[in-house]
Parts: C-alpha cells; sequence; structure tokens
C-alpha cells in the first residue's frame, strides 16, 4: 500500500451513475474504475446513489455477470464513503434525481462532480465544486501523474 506524504491529498469524487456503469463495462472509461481501485481518488456516495447504482447495474441489458456485480458491490461497500445529505438542494431543474449527486457532494466536500449528464454538465461547477466529462476526468488524472 502506497503512504502519502502528509502534502498529498487525495481527491474526493462523485461519479454519476452513468460513468460508474459505463467504467465497470470496460473500454475507455475503465481506466476510472482502475484508478479508483488503485487508490488514486475516494469515491463520495450517498444511499441514495448508491441505490441507483445498484438498480442500474443490475439491468440485464448491461450484462454485467452476477459474480461481477457482486465483486463491485463489496468493493464498493468497503472502500466509498458514505454521506448523509443535508438539504434537498433544487438545482438541476430538468431532471430533479441528479440533485442527489450535487447532494452528496457538498457533504463530501467533493473535488469534482464527474458526469455523463448533460443536465449536470450544464452546470459547469457548483456551489464551487466543477462538475466535469468522464474524459475530462481522465485527463485530469493523467496530469496528476
Amino acid at each position: 500500500m502506497r503512504r502519502f506524504a502528509r502534502s498529498e491529498k487525495i481527491m474526493r469524487v462523485v461519479l454519476d451513475t452513468s460513468v460508474l456503469v459505463s467504467g465497470l463495462l470496460g473500454g475507455a472509461l475503465g481506466v476510472i474504475i482502475d484508478e479508483w481501485k488503485s487508490g488514486r481518488f475516494r469515491l463520495v456516495v450517498s444511499e441514495a446513489i448508491v441505490h441507483e447504482y445498484f438498480d442500474v447495474i443490475s439491468r440485464p441489458k448491461f450484462k454485467i455477470t452476477a459474480e461481477e456485480i457482486t465483486a463491485a458491490t463489496d468493493y464498493l461497500l468497503r472502500t466509498a464513503e458514505f454521506v448523509t445529505p443535508g438539504p434537498a438542494i433544487n438545482a438541476v431543474r430538468a431532471d430533479p434525481s441528479d440533485d442527489k449527486f450535487l447532494e452528496a457532494a457538498l457533504e463530501g466536500q467533493a473535488d469534482f462532480v464527474v458526469s455523463g449528464d448533460n443536465h449536470l454538465l450544464e452546470l459547469k461547477t457548483f456551489r464551487g465544486i466543477p462538475i466535469i466529462s468522464a474524459r475530462q476526468f481522465v485527463e485530469e488524472l493523467e496530469n496528476q501523474n
């Protein structure tokens, strides 16, 4: 296990469901899951986010095996930082179900919200927290090497 110097800060990140699922499916976004597993960032979640993650990755259309779902679930439950959001936020008028990601980011003092959702990406930032695409996040991870 790598020891971090006191001055080195691990990024705190909220991943929206599309980014997590795409990462689990592999391809270009698989690097995000790999970097999470290697400890490059801390995943910040709320109960509502985790419920959505599990609901979506369990859908037959994604063809994620039961073993892969169990492994992802176990890892997430062991390593993610769970937060309990404060007062409800109403920032994403076009899709209020996306507000849960902003609520977790605020409560968890996230450095980024990483999203593939245009409703979130259009905001660009929320209360000082950048909202970036998965591709931008991969670039951010590469720049930190």
